[in-house]
């Protein structure tokens, strides 16, 4: 039976829920589940008290398992349920293709050229629509889904935008099916989704049965439906699934909801060949830069994150500055591992590495390096650069449940060093 979000429902289909309940996403992916059986006649919840998860189990074999609270050991929860569909966020998907990748690159000259091997084989195989050799799979393919708890079938992202890179590596690596969603609460989670069988990358798909799309002009920003060779615009959305208004808030409804039923998201896109859309922008997080430059803060972070080193990233602009400048979160595993290939005097205290000027260049020249990669402009890039030690946590109220940067929060937690890179960055510039 395949159902709004792609996922289907397979006997013996195991979920794991780790993602918020309260949050849309999660919250859709469990009303799916019950309604294809999960949770129906007969059901009794078991507690696997080893790693301390709740089983909701049924007589028809279908499951969801409740991670132990902290995502931290959602992978050793993920061994012991064994799912089969996994249900995610960029942010995760991003550190486990990150993990992988560094895996592969710490093997023998063997390990990596056997890995390489079997990646270029199986792309190629599923770009041209071919079986994929069993033997790749056996030999280099099956320890990564291990990982995983070895039955995934089923890999979805969504809450906010994946790279293309990491869509492709997880679609070879951890095989099934592995799609990008695009939606947000106020029309029942899903929008538009990518087709299993489409391979490309770099897009959120064709709307889905429930939803017609139209693109609206957005003036300001120069984005217009006549735009060519593809229109672009603010993404609006309308059918049974958008939502009827905010409770007791009719002004701020009528501010995303027109007379015609139309909800207007916010984003920017453009149509693609096929009817594919794709996410261009964001029309509500931008800023003005001094020379009036417009800029959106989440796709740049979302190029940086892509740096070896860089395990979160969030980028400030003034619009009395020119420039942008960015707190990073390092990826401690591998900041660790380069500092004791330098043989570096503070390896092992990560505190002090993010202190010290070099670590902080070697960051910085990592960002310039995929910034040239993605096409970003010289005024999308930061011009500064703040190692932040700790990482980002629900707790510390700069993150929301769904992983999601917190940008009032972050600019006023780290105004200290804000000020303090804007300063610097003055006191560089010649004097007229």
């Amino acid at each position: 039976m395949e159902d709004g979000l792609g996922l289907g429902s397979e006997e013996g289909d195991v979920h794991v829920s780790y993602l918020p309940l309260a949050h849309i996403y999660e919250r859709t992916i469990v009303y799916t589940c019950l309604h294809n059986g999960a949770g129906v006649r007969g059901a009794r919840r078991a507690t696997c008290t080893s790693h301390g998860m709740s089983l909701l189990l049924t007589p028809t074999l279908r499951q969801i398992g409740f991670y132990r609270g902290d995502v931290l050991g959602l992978l050793d929860d993920m061994a012991a349920l064994q799912p089969t569909l996994f249900v995610s966020v960029p942010r995760l998907l991003n550190r486990i293709y990150d993990k992988v990748l560094a895996g592969v690159n710490q093997g023998s000259v063997v390990q990596r050229t056997l890995f390489h091997m079997a990646y270029a084989h199986k792309k190629r195989a599923m770009q041209e629509g071919r079986p994929v050799s069993p033997f790749w799979d056996k030999l280099v393919f099956s320890k990564l889904r291990l990982k995983l708890g070895g039955r995934v079938r089923v890999m979805s992202s969504g809450s906010a935008p994946i790279s293309g890179e990491v869509l492709e590596f997880l679609r070879v690596c951890f095989g099934g099916i592995v799609f990008e969603g695009y939606g947000m609460t106020e029309s029942a989670c899903v929008i538009s989704k990518t087709d299993p069988e489409d391979f490309s990358t770099g897009h959120v798909g064709p709307p889905v049965g429930c939803c017609e799309i139209k693109l609206v002009d957005v003036p300001e920003m120069q984005y217009l439906t006549s735009d060519r060779p593809t229109p672009r615009g603010e993404i609006c959305v309308r059918g049974p699934s958008v939502f009827q208004g905010y409770y007791k808030e009719p002004q701020q409804t009528a501010e995303v909801l027109d007379a015609d039923g139309w909800l207007h998201t916010g984003d920017i896109g453009t149509w693609l060949p096929g009817g594919r859309l794709k996410i261009i922008d964001r029309k509500k997080n931008i800023f003005k830069l001094a020379q009036g430059e417009y800029v959106a803060p989440e796709k740049i972070e979302n190029v940086y994150v892509r740096a070896p080193l860089v395990a979160a990233c969030f980028i400030h602009g003034d619009s009395l500055s020119p420039y942008l400048v960015s707190i990073v979160v390092p990826d401690e595993e591998v900041l660790q591992s380069w500092a004791r290939a330098q043989h570096h005097p503070s390896a092992g205290n990560t505190r002090a590495l993010c202190a010290d000027p070099k670590v902080v260049a070697t960051v910085m020249a990592q960002m310039k390096d995929v910034a040239a990669k993605a096409g970003l402009r010289s005024f999308e890039q930061a011009k500064a650069l703040y190692l932040h030690p700790e990482v980002w946590t629900v707790e510390s109220g700069l993150i929301t449940p769904s992983f999601k940067l917190k940008r009032p929060q972050a600019r006023a937690y780290f105004k200290e060093q804000i000020d303090a890179m804007y300063k610097k960055l003055a006191a560089a510039q010649p004097a007229e």
